[in-house]
C-alpha cells in the first residue's frame, strides 16, 4: 500500500489524484489530521486515517501496511518543523515501512540563506540515518509562493520586492505527477533526486514581462531594499519571524540557489512542464 500524508494539502491531494489514475483505490491510503476532510477520497474506496505529526501513535497506525510512504513536510520551519518531521520518521521505522519519498526542495543544503532549505537538509539527514530505501524529491521552487507575491501587483502594476535572482519556478500539478510516477516504479532514486523543475529560470524582471504579455498592461519592477520590504511585512501583520523567512527567499534566490533547471521532471510526466506564463494566466483568469 501507498500512504501519502498531508493528503488534503496542495500538493498532497494532487498526488493522490495522479496515484488513483494509476493504482486502484484500495492500494492507496492517506493519513490526514482532519478525516472529515479526506470523506470523499474515502468514498472512493482509499483507506482514511487520522495522522497527527504531534501525536507518534496516530502516526503508527495511519502508517500501518505502508510498503511505500509519501511524507510531505509540514508547514513550519526550524525546530517545529524538524521535530515534527523526526516524529514522523520515527514512527514510519516502527510501523516497518518500505521506502520512505519526502517532499524536501531544490537547494536543500544545512548553509542555505533560506531556513525551510535547511529543514529539508536536516530531515534528509534522518532519512539516511534510518538504514531504509529513501528518497528526496528536490522540487522546484512551487509557483504559487510567486504568485502570492505577484498578488499586489496584480492590480497596481509595480512588482514591488527586494533583488532576486532567477528561480526555476514550479508547478504543484507536475510535480504530483512525478510523485505519482515514481511510487508507481516509472523512476526509482535512492537519496536526493536531481531538481524537479520546470524548464526555465526566472527572476522578478522577466516576470514583470511575462506578466505584461499575459494581460495586455504594463507591469514596472522595482527593487525594494530588504529592510523597508521586511518592515512593511510586519506592518501589514505579518510576524517578525515570518517577515525573516520572507526575505530569506530574496537572499537565497540572488544567491543563485534555486537556479538549476534539470530536465529530471519533464522525464517523469513525459511532457514539458507546465510554464509560469501558463501558471500565471490560469491563476489570474480565476
Amino acid at each position: 500500500m501507498i500512504i501519502v500524508t498531508g493528503a488534503t494539502g496542495k500538493l498532497g491531494r494532487r498526488t493522490v489524484e495522479r496515484l488513483l489514475d494509476r493504482v486502484p483505490a484500495d492500494r492507496v491510503g492517506v493519513s490526514v489530521r482532519d478525516p472529515r476532510k479526506a470523506q470523499d477520497l474515502a468514498e472512493r474506496g482509499v483507506r482514511v486515517r487520522q495522522g497527527n505529526f504531534d501525536d507518534p501513535t496516530s502516526l503508527a497506525h495511519a502508517f500501518e501496511g505502508a510498503e511505500q510512504l509519501l511524507l510531505v513536510s509540514v508547514d513550519r520551519t526550524g525546530e517545529e518543523c524538524v521535530t515534527g518531521h523526526r516524529v514522523a520518521v520515527d514512527a514510519a521505522v516502527q510501523a516497518g515501512v518500505g521506502r520512505i519519498l519526502y517532499t524536501s526542495q531544490m537547494g536543500a543544503a544545512h548553509d542555505s540563506r533560506f531556513q525551510a532549505c535547511r529543514d529539508h537538509a536536516e530531515t534528509e539527514d534522518m532519512l539516511r540515518a534510518t538504514g531504509l530505501p529513501w528518497t528526496a524529491l528536490r522540487n522546484g521552487y512551487y509557483a504559487a509562493s510567486a504568485l502570492q507575491f505577484l498578488e499586489p501587483a496584480r492590480h497596481t502594476g509595480e512588482i514591488a520586492l527586494p533583488a532576486d535572482g532567477p528561480v526555476a519556478w514550479t508547478g504543484h500539478d507536475d510535480l504530483a505527477e512525478a510523485t505519482a510516477a515514481i511510487l508507481t516504479g516509472e523512476g526509482r532514486f535512492e537519496g536526493p533526486t536531481p531538481p524537479l523543475t520546470g524548464s526555465e529560470a526566472l527572476d522578478f524582471d522577466a516576470v514583470a514581462e511575462i506578466a505584461a504579455h499575459a494581460t495586455g498592461r504594463p507591469f514596472t519592477r522595482t527593487v525594494v531594499p530588504d529592510d523597508a520590504f521586511r518592515e512593511q511585512a510586519v506592518a501589514h501583520g505579518a510576524p517578525a519571524p515570518l517577515a525573516d523567512l520572507l526575505l530569506s527567499i530574496f537572499v537565497a534566490a540572488r544567491n543563485g540557489e534555486f537556479t538549476a533547471v534539470d530536465p529530471t521532471l519533464a522525464d517523469l510526466i513525459g511532457r514539458k512542464p507546465v510554464g509560469f506564463d501558463s501558471l500565471l494566466e490560469q491563476a489570474w483568469a480565476e
